[in-house]
């Protein structure tokens, strides 16, 4: 049952991916739109067999990225997802009840939790037990705010929660993982330079370390075990890598 819901997958080298996110979604909307960044891969060959229509815009930050594509939508509602997500059945029945009961339109956007995997092993601790993203929403009334990275969608509307959950597994290979922290560093830098103060040790010791002790000890990440430590870890190292960023900025050191 294919309704009037738009499907638009942002994609940058998504080859390994792209193919299973799109098949998790073909049962549910008569559109799914693949805005890509260039690719040098498979990823739009992929997703043109699927029948996807794919847009292109060069990259500059995830929020300029989404808020172009969103208005190119032909119908009013809208699930975006990342290419390492999938659509699970449940989750698919739900969607499909909201639509044919008329109380989709409750709401502007709906909140939908994410069973997370890393190392290809679910997380279920490390501050993640209660992990969730606006991805469904009204093409007219939401739009993702200025924020160059972890991107938010904003609303004057109210927002539902969805009971079932995307599937997510960001796991690419631990080298992928450190090069998208460094990008996420590096887009953040901009943001973090406009509200931070002189960086110190407050911002280069105490701040990551908390955030390993949030994680690991707090968030139970040691529950995960060697996957919730490593986690924990690279949740440190970045936001010590996030301040290095600002202080290259300011000191006009390039990458």
């Amino acid at each position: 049952m294919m309704t009037n819901l738009s499907i638009l997958i942002p994609t940058k080298n998504e080859e390994i991916n792209i193919k299973s996110c799109i098949e998790s979604a073909q049962n549910l909307a008569n559109e799914i739109v693949v805005i890509d960044s260039y690719s040098t891969d498979k990823t739009v060959e992929i997703a043109q067999s699927l029948g996807a229509k794919i847009i292109f815009r060069e990259f500059d930050n995830f929020s300029n990225q989404k808020n172009w594509a969103i208005p190119q939508m032909a119908n009013q509602w809208i699930l975006l997802l990342d290419a390492d997500e999938r659509i699970t059945r449940e989750l698919e029945k739900e969607i499909l009840s909201l639509i044919s009961s008329n109380e989709l339109e409750s709401h502007n956007a709906y909140w939908i939790y994410r069973q997370n995997h890393f190392f290809n092993q679910p997380i279920n601790y490390s501050g993640f037990q209660k992990d969730k993203v606006i991805r469904l929403f009204h093409r007219d009334k939401c739009r993702y705010n200025n924020k160059k990275v972890h991107e938010e969608i904003i609303t004057e509307g109210s927002i539902g929660f969805l009971k079932n959950k995307l599937y997510h597994n960001t796991y690419k290979g631990f080298d992928y993982h450190i090069e998208k922290l460094n990008q996420y560093a590096t887009l953040q830098a901009e943001d973090y330079n406009k509200k931070t103060g002189k960086l110190g040790f407050f911002h280069f010791v105490f701040k990551p370390s908390f955030r390993f002790f949030k994680h690991y000890i707090i968030q139970k990440g040691y529950k995960d075990g060697i996957p919730g430590f490593i986690m924990s870890f690279l949740g440190f190292y970045a936001v010590i890598l996030r301040y290095i960023k600002v202080w290259m900025l300011r000191n006009d050191i390039k990458n």
